[in-house]
């Protein structure tokens, strides 16, 4: 699997926000529900048409767009966080590209 493809983006969805396969659902909602102490399995029973992998990936969209720490994120995701992490290179996410290109252009 190479980055997020439940992840969507549509002018007409939502405004063009992230939502989860194009559906009326976005990425935001699902950060909010987990905000109000919803677990995973209780958003999938809101949300009967969502599937785990959806909002897994929304956890790591988030992160990935800074609306979640990795530590939150890997508590919502049920891993432990150097798990989470280590996880993120199938989605194209380096959590510390930031930092190498910070580095980079330092010493150059």
């Amino acid at each position: 699997m190479l980055g997020f493809d439940r992840i969507t983006f549509d002018s007409n969805i939502m405004g063009g926000r992230a939502c989860i396969r194009g559906m009326r659902v976005t990425v935001s909602l699902i950060v909010n529900l987990f905000a109000n102490d919803m677990s995973i399995d209780e958003i999938i029973k809101s949300y009967p048409y969502l599937e785990k992998e959806d909002v897994r990936q929304a956890i790591r969209y988030a992160y990935k767009v800074g609306q979640l720490s990795s530590g939150r994120a890997a508590e919502l995701a049920g891993m432990p966080r150097v798990e989470f992490l280590l996880t993120l290179g199938r989605y194209k996410v380096f959590p510390f590209q930031d930092e190498l290109n910070e580095l980079e252009a330092q010493y150059a």
